[in-house]
């Protein structure tokens, strides 16, 4: 009896042991996933933020202090893997998560700076597969520790600080005023440029004809719809803040609760700075091309543009959010609002850079002839070719 039992408790702890393993090596594959992604051609076009960074790299933190805590629980009791075998899973998945939002970050900092993000990165995959690789062997596992994937992780958060925007050189207890003035000054300035492209467009009816005018409608018509979008964004957003001011203040005021969570206001007030610069690009590029003194490209990348800093917005705006917030999924909501009239400029751009090279006219005021013209000249042309 007592044999059969000691058997049976040895095969408890080898499945234990077995399940442990398995867990760890699946780890290890998405850990070296995400390195993999750090000289990947196709991983260029990701980009990050040095604030999201910052929170996985925190994130992965915590993880490391539950699998220390499970390593010295299943070091303890070796019929009890579960603890371990869940930090494990958790561990993987988030520094795999941070060196993927690392990379993606270091695509939109100076070359020097990516290059030391990019070896954090690199470090960070190192100290965890070194760690995991421990954990797979019954002689090594005792004496596995995650101390030096800590200490890479508590470097990551350190360049993550050095990249955040500068220029908050304000006292805490102003940054709630500042939020609220750089909200405003950003629906300021969105309202701005609605009424500029407007203005821009019954100019355009009032002295343009033809192929030109019909350029001009379709690619200030998108762009009116891409500021409509955005207003709609930042109502949105601003109603969030309100939301997770409220909820998280307790007895403090609003200007308190920005002030205990200085780093999160920043970032708001970051990217609602980049959400108004985008809107106003956008409009010195359309007016470029509606006066035919600039480039299609430049109207295209400006989209680009503003789609990345109002995801920089909401992705600052709901870090702080309950996840069933109707608030947030309003915001959301908005969010792909502003990326499907992102893409109907870029369309509607391309489409009026096409209708410009199949007609010929090259120089854009020249194009005021009608479609039929247009067609009728391109006939001509060809008759002559053919005598």
């Amino acid at each position: 009896q007592e044999a059969q039992e000691k058997s049976l408790r040895q095969r408890l702890l080898e499945e234990q042991f077995l399940l442990l393993r398995g867990a760890v090596e699946e780890g290890e594959r998405i850990v070296r996933d995400a390195i993999d992604k750090l000289d990947d051609p196709l991983h260029v076009g990701c980009k990050s933020s040095p604030d999201y960074l910052i929170t996985r790299a925190q994130a992965s933190l915590e993880s490391v202090a539950r699998t220390k805590a499970g390593h010295a629980q299943y070091v303890k009791d070796e019929s009890d893997a579960s603890g371990l075998l869940r930090a494990v899973s958790g561990l993987s998945h988030l520094v795999s998560d941070t060196i993927v939002q690392g990379s993606a970050t270091s695509h939109l900092v100076p070359g020097d700076q990516a290059d030391r993000l990019t070896e954090a990165c690199q470090q960070c995959g190192d100290g965890a597969l070194a760690f995991l690789d421990k954990l797979k062997e019954r002689s090594t596992l005792p004496g596995a520790n995650p101390e030096a994937l800590r200490a890479t992780l508590e470097r990551l958060v350190r360049i993550g600080e050095d990249l955040r925007p500068k220029g908050m050189d304000v006292r805490q207890e102003e940054l709630g005023d500042l939020v609220e003035q750089e909200m405003a000054s950003t629906s300021a300035a969105v309202e701005a440029a609605a009424a500029r492209i407007e203005d821009m467009l019954n100019k355009s009816r009032a002295a343009d004809t033809g192929i030109k005018l019909e350029v001009n409608e379709r690619i200030l018509a998108s762009c009116t719809d891409l500021m409509q979008a955005i207003k709609i964004l930042i109502v949105a957003s601003s109603e969030l803040q309100r939301e997770i001011v409220e909820s998280g203040r307790g007895a403090a005021s609003p200007k308190e609760f920005y002030a205990k969570n200085s780093r999160w206001t920043e970032g708001l007030i970051s990217a609602s700075k980049a959400v108004g610069w985008g809107a106003t690009m956008l409009v010195e590029a359309a007016d470029k091309v509606v006066q035919g003194d600039g480039k299609f490209e430049e109207l295209v990348v400006c989209s680009h543009e503003i789609a990345a800093s109002t995801a920089q917005l909401v992705a600052a705006s709901k870090v702080k959010a309950e996840r069933n917030s109707g608030k947030l999924a309003r915001l959301q909501h908005a969010s792909r609002g502003v990326n499907e009239a992102t893409a109907r400029v870029v369309a509607s751009t391309k489409t009026g850079m096409s209708q410009i090279e199949e007609s010929g006219a090259m120089n854009f005021k020249d194009m005021t002839m009608t479609l039929t013209q247009a067609k009728l000249r391109e006939m001509n042309c060809q008759v002559l070719l053919c005598d």
